[in-house]
């Protein structure tokens, strides 16, 4: 049987990189997958060979757009199992320099429409014994340059994962962080430097290793979503490449 035969998962940031790849995997390991993101075109493209997949435009920084895409996931097949909440936004900016709707897309993208999302998924997840995946990043977990509205983004995503896993330690619901290091994604390798960046500093973000592949850590979060993993609640699992060794 495979991992997640018979589960629904609703699958964030599924138009691209490791949203995209996690969708995939979720479909190739059983679920019946419904993607959201802003760009529908290319849902269309991520899903043309997946049966029976559902996928809508979505901007997650809405409350109402969040708790909708919900309902509608269930509309398509009855039930919830799994929320990936892997959508994300990076901009480098120096802090001083920040302006208020860069703080607040940072937040909006990063945090507030995970909770938004988790908010609306509860009632049915606590129904069918599901789980929550959230990736974080490992500027979740450390500092990162030019990043202050993402670090705190990431770093309170973790946050609500803890108090989330706190809060439902007696029902059947998990919840649990991936924190990725460096892949191949249009946020890592077409990124903007602010003006004149230190980018001694910038190298630091890297793995010497390189970058991973996103199939790499699409697996950690199939597992945590998977019941192989059903002892597993309230874990961050760094997943960088060898970044934070040592």
């Amino acid at each position: 049987m495979s991992q997640l035969s018979g589960k629904v998962a609703l699958v964030t940031g599924a138009s691209a990189g490791l949203g995209a790849a996690t969708a995939r995997l979720f479909a190739e390991r059983g679920a019946k997958v419904f993607g959201i993101a802003r760009d529908a075109a290319r849902m269309a493209e991520v899903f043309a060979d997946v049966p029976d997949a559902g996928f809508a435009s979505v901007d997650i920084a809405s409350p109402q757009a969040c708790a909708q895409a919900v309902e509608d996931c269930v509309a398509h097949f009855g039930r919830l199992d799994v929320l990936a909440n892997i959508a994300g936004f990076h901009q480098m900016r120096h802090t001083a320099t920040m302006t208020d709707d860069d703080w607040a897309t940072d937040l909006a993208v990063n945090l507030n429409g995970p909770f938004y999302l988790s908010r609306a998924a509860l009632p049915h997840l606590l129904e069918t014994g599901g789980n929550i995946v959230n990736v974080s990043s490992i500027a979740g977990v450390e500092g990162e340059v030019y990043s202050a509205g993402y670090c705190a983004a990431k770093h309170g995503l973790i946050g609500l994962t803890r108090a989330l896993a706190i809060e439902f330690t007696k029902e059947k619901l998990r919840v649990n962080a991936v924190c990725p290091g460096g892949m191949p994604t249009a946020q890592t390798t077409e990124f903007q430097a602010p003006d004149n960046a230190d980018w001694d500093l910038i190298m630091r973000i890297a793995s010497p290793r390189g970058f991973m592949a996103t199939e790499d850590v699409a697996k950690v979060i199939t597992f945590l979503a998977s019941d192989d993993a059903a002892a597993i609640h309230g874990a961050v699992y760094r997943v960088d490449n060898g970044k934070g060794a040592g």
